[in-house]
């Protein structure tokens, strides 16, 4: 088994540096040697942000749920390669690591947006202190969550299935297939499905409640992040379109995302309420809710354009 490329923080931020060169993907590449390479690389990212974020730094935390993204992204791009009975096992535990870290960063951006209302003097905002004893109790849970034995054998095990899983070895000749086929002439054809999907549902995006404008961000995301993952395989002068696409998939990212915030901002605050806590600012905004909206429709649009 290839052993995780290790890193550390850079002090005070949580960012971190990896010590050993990442592996490239290349055109023919055979997809199974592909995913190996990108999920590895995300999980060295989540384990190498691990002790950072137990001591509760709020940009490690968040790097932590960008590789979490990342590989659960790799592991739905590859999903008729790698499907199989444990894959549900794998992606259920991955599910539980990402609510414990979703926890934390909803009530990190809630936060940060509270101290808008007085930036010079935060501490001064009334009930600020409830939201940052809620934070205290929240990252207390979740280091414990990440101390456990339960993610230690959540890292152990996807790691094991990621080089050696039932996957690897199905027989068949779809399987076979599947698993030898040329990476780039697979990756076109999946991206091309995702875009395809996310462009036909955002059709809809105006009349979308927020359930559904979150599922929505959600294959945003995936395909976002699926085109970062595949970098390699486009040299500079075949890659236009992918940034292209990029810039307008992160711009309707960013606005989801925003709406997104806002929604579980509110549920924070509605929460610290029934506990007789008000929170000093409105999480929801009609005008701010349409004007974002906009945005990211006007981003599709774009997408849509490029063909």
């Amino acid at each position: 088994m290839a052993p995780y490329s290790k890193a550390k923080a850079a002090s005070g931020a949580g960012r971190t540096k990896r010590r050993t060169p990442i592996p490239k993907l290349n055109a023919t590449m055979a997809c199974d040697t592909a995913f190996r390479i990108i999920a590895r690389r995300y999980l060295a990212d989540l384990t190498a942000s691990h002790a950072v974020t137990c001591r509760g730094d709020p940009v490690a935390l968040h790097q932590m749920r960008i590789a979490l993204t990342h590989l659960r992204a790799a592991i739905l791009f590859f999903s008729p390669m790698v499907v199989e009975s444990s894959q549900a096992q794998i992606r259920a535990e991955l599910k539980w690591l990402n609510a414990q870290l979703g926890t934390m960063r909803d009530l990190d951006v809630a936060i940060e947006r509270l101290k808008f209302v007085d930036k010079r003097r935060p501490g001064a905002i009334p009930h600020y202190r409830a939201w940052i004893t809620k934070r205290a109790d929240t990252h207390r849970r979740l280091a414990r969550a990440l101390r456990s034995a339960r993610y230690r054998r959540l890292v152990r095990n996807v790691s094991d299935w990621i080089e050696q899983g039932p996957w690897s070895i199905r027989k068949g000749k779809e399987p076979t297939r599947s698993r030898a086929a040329p990476i780039l002439a697979y990756s076109i054809r999946k991206l091309k499905q995702w875009q395809d999907k996310l462009l036909k549902k955002s059709r809809k995006l105006s009349k979308m409640d927020a359930e559904k404008r979150h599922r929505l961000r959600l294959l945003n995301k995936k395909l976002s992040y699926s085109i970062v993952s595949l970098e390699d395989l486009f040299p500079d002068r075949n890659f236009s379109r992918q940034r292209m696409a990029l810039k307008h998939l992160r711009k309707a990212q960013k606005s989801l995302g925003l709406l997104n915030d806002d929604v579980r901002g509110h549920a924070l605050a509605a929460a610290l309420e029934q506990q007789g806590t008000r929170a000093p600012l409105q999480f929801l905004s009609h005008k701010r809710e349409k004007r974002l909206t906009r945005t990211a429709a006007e981003a599709y649009r774009k997408l849509a354009a490029l063909g």
